[in-house]
């Protein structure tokens, strides 16, 4: 029955993205209409997994290109943002400290603590990554720092490639390492951008700690929470008492590893002062990533180099941070968001629907813009969302953090796409998290986070 599926899925967005171009609906101009067919086509691939990512991003590239729909500059953006080379970067560190034997070191140390079970081990890679969301800005930082740990720990305990139990914790890290430091102002980069076009358009300032008491105890400490138990449920696994030895006497020289310790506390300390230097956190990653590329230093071979690079990821994440520039360049983020207004059943007075609207338009705009692009996108259209439902200018603006970390598909978020790579995990499986993860935050998790900014006084 799959096998039939997922064509007709993509059959049907074909039929939809050809009428699309040829009714130019919602008085879309023909290049714009075009354009939304073949973003139309590029999501059903991606969701679906009819083809390979890195397949679907390239037929977006392409079709954009030769329709002449767009340039060579918005187009292969992704390729040069300083998210690609941060990813790059992770690849190396990653490589580094798989082939120098730290990870595995880590992992033993960190498994007399978290290999009492498979819920505890779930757990606590939780606790850690939620942690680093307050002292890394970076989520692909983040996720490069983990998904070492992590998959050295998976090792050790006995949870090969393949198995369930190795996929739930690559699937928790990069949640994990994301999802929660949405309720951190510093610490993604959809918060940044709201924060700073809040003050460019319309004056207004948001203090971290009002930010984190409006934000974290749903959508960091509860929602992590809800995200622990999902991955425990899809991926249930049971830890392995016996422990291979003959790994500890594989290692590399302890100086050696002793000395990498050394330059990713480096790494992690300019990660976490950046709005201190001002240096971009993917040009120190990229600095790191030299050093250890240097053969003479012993870090990674080139051997060890070439099988750290995945292209086909890159080539997944380049079509995915493209895809949101590309909507906004066009102009059709604008008349996606405006289109949706007008159906949004809202009305001063009505708080409760009010709210939800507000945080289903953030979610079904981040599905076409990818999540980078939704604050670009609504922000502009602030006043008036607060006209049409009574809230004040800041309960509109802070209702995107809600609409904007409700994910519906892996491919919106780059770092969850990053991280599975980095991790040498298939996308797919993330995505029955990400679904159930958007049902529950919808019907259960949202409803208490308007009871909570009433008791605030928010709205």
């Amino acid at each position: 029955m799959a096998h039939f599926f997922k064509p007709a899925i993509v059959i049907v967005t074909l039929l939809c993205a050809t009428w699309a171009a040829l009714a130019m609906p919602n008085g879309m101009a023909s290049d714009q209409a075009a354009t939304f067919g073949i973003v139309l086509v590029t999501l059903s691939l991606w969701g679906t997994g009819l083809v390979p990512g890195y397949v679907a991003s390239t037929f977006f590239f392409t079709a954009l290109l030769l329709g002449g729909l767009s340039t060579p500059d918005i187009v292969f953006s992704g390729f040069t943002s300083s998210a690609m080379w941060l990813i790059v970067a992770g690849f190396v560190i990653g490589a580094a400290i798989t082939n120098s034997g730290l990870g595995a070191r880590i992992g033993e140390f960190a498994r007399i603590y978290l290999s009492k079970s498979y819920p505890i081990l779930i757990g606590g890679l939780m606790l850690l990554s939620m942690a680093l969301g307050f002292i890394m800005p970076s989520s692909v930082g983040r996720a490069a720092v983990m998904i070492p740990i992590g998959m050295a720990l998976a090792e050790v305990l006995g949870l090969k490639p393949g198995t369930p139990g190795r996929t739930g914790i690559a699937v928790l890290i990069a949640i994990g390492t994301n999802m929660p430091s949405f309720a951190i102002l510093p610490s993604n980069i959809p918060n940044i951008v709201m924060s700073g076009l809040a003050d460019q358009l319309f004056g207004l300032h948001f203090g971290y700690t009002d930010y984190l008491l409006l934000h974290y105890p749903v959508l960091g400490i509860l929602k992590s929470a809800v995200i622990v138990g999902l991955v425990l449920y899809f991926f249930p696994a049971k830890l392995s008492t016996v422990h291979d030895t003959k790994q500890e006497k594989k290692q590399t020289s302890g100086r050696k590893q002793l000395v990498l310790l050394t330059i990713l506390l480096m790494t992690l300390v300019m990660w976490s002062t950046d709005q201190l230097h001002g240096i971009n956190p993917a040009w120190i990653g990229l600095a790191t990533a030299l050093v250890l590329m240097v053969p003479q230093f012993g870090f990674i071979p080139p051997p060890a180099f070439k099988k750290a690079i995945d292209a086909g990821t890159l080539f997944f994440i380049a079509g995915a941070l493209a895809l949101g520039v590309v909507v906004n360049a066009s102009g059709l983020g604008d008349i996606i968001a405006r289109e949706a207004f007008e159906w949004l059943p809202m009305e001063a007075g009505n708080d409760f629907r009010n709210f939800m609207s507000l945080t289903l338009i953030g979610a079904g705009t981040s599905i076409f813009t990818t999540m980078p692009g939704v604050p670009a996108v609504l922000t502009p259209l602030a006043s008036e969302f607060a006209t049409a439902s009574g809230f004040s200018l800041e309960a509109v603006l802070m209702a995107q953090v809600i609409g904007f970390s409700t994910v519906v598909f892996p491919y919106q978020v780059g770092p969850f796409i990053i991280a599975m790579g980095l991790a040498g995990e298939a996308i797919r499986p993330l995505m029955k998290v990400t679904l159930a993860l958007c049902a529950i935050t919808i019907l259960i998790l949202a409803p208490i986070d308007f009871l909570w900014w009433k008791l605030l006084g928010m709205i």
